[in-house]
């Protein structure tokens, strides 16, 4: 079998579970880590190898990009103050005990342990996004667990590349001197971000090419992260950056054709993706378990072990935080609620297996760094526990927390907003026939449209009052342009005024970008 075969068999495989997945209601993420393990434990199957390459640099900067685009800023500024301390301590508190754990039941000595620490210390923002999509979380909340994930990770590659250098260099480093690298791999990141989501915004002001539209979009995230790392920066943190910037504002900066054709493409291979790296995690850990000596077969313990103390540091870092914020906005009785979800979302997934296979093989006087193949399986075997341990349960502990969103409090919000933009549609019509801008059959016709959505009636009525002639047609597709920007602008206030959340604003964008696309060309 070539590598070619494998490839694309691994594909259709990913692809089909991931869809059993969203037919079954449950977590991709967790089916597909549980197929691919059951599918490497079969003994015709050949040793998968994947390198960091792979990992680092073609799969990871799409999909930060796209858990970063979901963050709206203006939840992100309510949750800076618990990221900020979840992003810094927590991760150091994980590193530090998962070091102490590794190197106590483990054969790793204490430089070791430290890299599986700083390897393991942060939350994965591919994994907590995929895994919340279908979770409906309180805005804020949802927030933070991204966010947190998103942003932690430079902390943890400041530890991780410190770890890394005192192994390969068999001497410590400085405080100062972590405190330089950090400045320059998460400061640098965000810098470099910046400027690229500020040079991307300027080309797609000045673009209305559907294709070059894609094509920007699809390269965005690789330059980001290309270009910090070639700068000796945190390319995550570019990546994160440029991301969080776009996504607030890309909705401004392209017309309706454009969003919905770069939505379908991107979408599309985000869940390819997806789809094929989490199958490779759990493709990948028979192949590792074999490459292990003889003293490291207690790898399951070391596993059970690492993955307990990552839940743990977690709820006992979260609980206090929480409790504290609570107290300090003084909203009624402390809740366990809350803490309870924000711990439990804190899965692992493909940014400590990208850190994890990043490591190098030999020290800098030639000799190999001992157990690297430990780490490699230690750090998989979290990763598939948390994914499936958390993943599987996270639903659950969501229902028994009550904090999710009920159905009909998204539903209630959306009608609200709708009635809002047909309000506004229709004030836009009263506008235009006060200054005879239109004529007045077409404007009758869109406000009978606009009426019945008030009503809640079916708007497909408007097709049997659409005009005939070739003229007419032309005005009429006018005429619902500039209703449509009106309605726009109606949903954009409605968002900034904190009357609608971030994802109602995104669902009744999608439909007027799809009901201006429908109004086809002049």
């Amino acid at each position: 079998m070539t590598d070619l075969t494998a490839l694309l068999l691994l594909v259709v495989f990913a692809t089909l579970v991931a869809t059993g997945a969203r037919h079954w209601r449950i977590p991709a993420p967790s089916l597909l880590v549980v197929g691919g393990l059951l599918i490497g434990l079969l003994p015709w199957i050949p040793d998968v190898q994947v390198t960091p390459e792979v990992i680092s640099v073609v799969v990871l900067p799409p999909l930060l990009y796209a858990s970063a685009e979901e963050i709206p800023w203006r939840e992100l500024r309510v949750v800076w103050r618990p990221v900020t301390v979840l992003a810094f301590g927590l991760v150091l508190a994980t590193a530090a005990a998962v070091g102490a754990v590794a190197s106590a039941v483990t054969p790793l000595n204490t430089t070791m342990a430290f890299v599986l620490g700083a390897v393991l210390a942060s939350t994965d923002p591919v994994a907590v996004t995929a895994l919340g999509r279908k979770i409906a979380l309180p805005p804020r909340i949802q927030v933070l667990v991204q966010s947190e994930s998103l942003f932690n990770d430079a902390t943890s590659l400041v530890l991780f590349k410190v770890a890394v250098g005192t192994a390969i260099a068999a001497h410590a480093v400085t405080l100062p001197a972590a405190g330089g690298q950090f400045l320059a791999l998460g400061g640098g990141g965000a810098l470099i971000g910046a400027g690229v989501a500020g040079a991307v915004a300027l080309i797609r002001r000045r673009t209305e090419d559907p294709i070059l539209e894609t094509v920007i979009a699809l390269v965005t995230p690789y330059a980001a992260y290309v270009l910090a790392e070639d700068l000796h920066t945190s390319g995550v943190t570019a990546v994160v950056v440029a991301g969080v910037v776009l996504g607030s504002t890309g909705h401004k900066l392209s017309n309706a054709t454009i969003r919905l054709q770069v939505h379908a493409v991107y979408g599309t291979v985000i869940f390819l993706l997806e789809s094929v790296v989490f199958a490779l995690i759990g493709l990948e850990l028979p192949a590792l378990v074999r490459q292990l000596t003889v003293d490291e077969h207690g790898w399951p313990l070391g596993v059970l072990a690492v993955a307990t103390t990552v839940i743990a540091v977690r709820l006992l870092g979260v609980v206090p935080l929480s409790t504290v914020m609570q107290r300090r906005r003084s909203n009624g009785p402390v809740t366990w609620r809350i803490p309870a979800v924000v711990s439990w979302a804190g899965t692992r997934g493909v940014m400590p297996l990208a850190a994890a296979l990043s490591i190098p093989l030999t020290a800098d006087d030639g000799t190999p760094l001992p157990h690297r193949p430990l780490i490699l399986v230690l750090t998989t075997g979290v990763v598939v526990l948390t994914l499936v341990l958390q993943g599987f349960t996270l639903a659950p502990v969501v229902r028994w927390s009550k904090i999710a969103l009920e159905p009909e409090h998204t539903a209630r919000e959306e009608a609200r907003a709708r009635a809002g933009l047909a309000k506004a549609g229709l004030d836009c019509l009263d506008e235009l026939e006060a200054v005879e801008a239109a004529p007045v059959t077409l404007i009758n016709q869109l406000r009978r449209g606009l009426l019945a959505r008030l009503d809640q009636a079916d708007a497909d009525q408007d097709d049997d009052t659409a005009p005939s002639s070739s003229s007419s047609a032309t005005g009429y597709r006018e005429l619902r342009r500039t209703v449509i920007a009106a309605e726009t602008a109606t949903l954009q206030r409605l968002y900034a005024d904190n009357h609608i959340s971030d994802l109602t604003r995104r669902r009744l964008q999608r439909k007027l970008d799809l009901e201006e696309a429908g109004l086809g060309d002049e």
